[in-house]
């Protein structure tokens, strides 16, 4: 059941009219659990409310399914606007953002056109921009993209997916280059030819790239709620000797809280993705495709 509850999720999110009708009904169903909104000012009172306690964040202002090159655009202008309102408000937060929605998978140059000037806002502002990974198809193009801006900008890092089979090397190739990574186990579907089907290998290969990355010097934000890999991650920290401003933990809003403020009590480095826009869709069933028990969740919000 839960295998087939995942495929539903992942089918859903990737159905353009089901994100259409999501756009007409707004936040449902129990989603502004883990979406901060579909505003901007929404999105900086939930990171106020974060800091306020300890927490940062990285807000991601969603969009999917670009298909034209004004909506590349439109979607580049609201990360800026992104970032003048973090800077404005004054609140601890890095911005994250995929590619596809500026434009990749229309033009790479117009992504690179797009990511410069995001880049270039950031950098006026002293702030932080980081790529997210998205499905295999993209993987390369991504890392060749940041590899490029990396020549240009050292305000920007990008997202590695443990469950693939290339992590390891790509680990290797980043490093090269001083790669900021958040480390993430992977949320899409793929295919058993380039990802690994059965949790323990994912697990496995995610403390090892943790621990290799943490040992090459570059800094690592750590994304995992899962307990066990929390553990494991502390006990290598404190017999390495990694000092916290090497490394930082970083969960999704809406999850594992109790958790996140035990972590910032013990003394570490909590960030918080917190997502908004009207584009929520996609990103609300990615996380129920990831834990099919946050279905019991939104069924109780379906009938109040």
């Amino acid at each position: 059941m839960e295998v087939i509850l995942r495929n539903l999720f992942q089918s859903l999110g990737k159905s353009h009219t089901a994100v259409k009708l999501a756009r007409r009904y707004g936040l449902k169903f129990g989603a502004s659990r883990f979406v901060a909104g579909e505003s901007i000012d929404t999105a900086i009172r939930a990171v106020r409310r974060l800091n306020e306690d300890g927490r940062m964040a990285t807000l991601d202002h969603l969009g999917e399914f670009v298909s034209t090159e004004e909506e590349a655009n439109e979607s580049a202008a609201m990360c800026i606007q992104t970032l003048e309102a973090i800077a404005a408000a004054k609140v601890k937060s890095n911005l994250s953002l995929k590619l596809t929605s500026l434009g990749l998978d229309l033009s790479k140059i117009l992504c690179m056109n797009n990511m410069r000037r995001i880049l270039d806002c950031a950098a006026r502002h002293g702030s932080f921009v980081r790529i997210d990974m998205e499905d295999y198809a993209h993987c390369q193009t991504s890392l060749d993209i940041y590899h490029q801006l990396r020549e240009e900008y050292d305000n920007v890092g990008i997202v590695i997916q443990a469950y693939l089979y290339r992590t390891e090397q790509d680990i290797e190739d980043l490093n090269r280059v001083n790669a900021n990574l958040r480390l993430v186990k992977g949320a899409y579907k793929e295919s058993p030819k380039v990802a690994f089907p059965a949790k323990k290998d994912v697990d496995d290969n995610f403390l090892k790239i943790i621990k290799r990355h943490m040992l090459n010097g570059n800094y690592t934000a750590v994304a995992s709620h899962d307990p066990a890999i929390i553990r494991e991650t502390v006990a290598f920290i404190k017999e390495n000797g990694i000092t916290n401003e090497r490394f930082e933990f970083q969960m999704l809003y809406g999850i594992a809280e109790d958790l996140q403020k035990q972590l910032v009590n013990e003394g570490y480095r909590v960030r918080v993705y917190v997502p908004y826009g009207i584009d929520w869709f996609g990103y609300f069933m990615r996380r129920l495709a990831e834990r099919p028990a946050n279905v019991w969740f939104v069924l109780k919000n379906m009938f109040k």
